[in-house]
């Protein structure tokens, strides 16, 4: 006896839902992802930035953290400086140590305390102080107020301004020294210099 296996209905639709994708259909999909992801792209560099942007002003505002508390730990003053040659782009990096040789440079006869290098691409740093001329600096004497490398007991409040994809954070460092970081479109008194064109 012989058995004869009928298709049913169910088998022809299985069959049909088995067969793949038409050129037509792969296009169709590849060019609704495509358009996805030009739009999705801006605001995800947008985030990226922004981001960037927010560590770079932890990362800075620790080390003034960590200048202040080293100096206050040593009882000596303690300084942090760009990591630039001419002592003005911040977006180089920065150190953080005890000026053995009073040059306002960190060399090999400091002692270093932290270096932190480059920020990312296109963060830049302002520097707006009581003495803006270079090199820039932040001292702090052992008392933990910010002071001239010159005079423990003068004062030099001021603020550091950093800038990335239309974002700003500021470190503002008060009369006694104290910094806070701080974002001027939710937080007040968080002033500083226009950002750069």
């Amino acid at each position: 006896m012989t058995t004869r296996l009928e298709t049913t209905p169910a088998r022809a639709i299985l069959r049909r839902h088995c067969t793949g994708l038409s050129m037509a259909e792969l296009a169709v999909v590849l060019g609704m992802v495509a358009i996805t992801s030009s739009l999705a792209a801006p605001g995800l560099h947008r985030i990226v930035q922004g981001q960037e942007l927010r560590v770079a002003a932890a990362d800075l505002y620790s080390a003034v953290q960590l200048t202040r508390s080293m100096a206050i730990a040593r009882n000596e003053p303690v300084i942090l400086t760009s990591n630039d040659a001419a002592g003005i782009d911040w977006s180089r990096g920065w150190t953080v140590y005890v000026d053995r040789d009073n040059n306002r440079q960190a060399g090999a006869g400091d002692d270093i305390l932290a270096v932190r290098a480059t920020l990312p691409q296109g963060v830049q740093v302002s520097y707006s102080f009581a003495s803006p001329a270079a090199p820039q600096y932040i001292a702090y004497n052992g008392a933990g107020r910010s002071c001239s490398t010159t005079s423990s007991a003068a004062a030099r409040p001021g603020t550091l301004s950093l800038f990335h994809g239309g974002g700003i954070r500021r470190i503002k460092i008060n009369m006694l020294g104290r910094p806070r970081l701080c974002n001027p479109a939710r937080d007040a008194g968080c002033d500083g210099v226009a950002a750069p064109p």
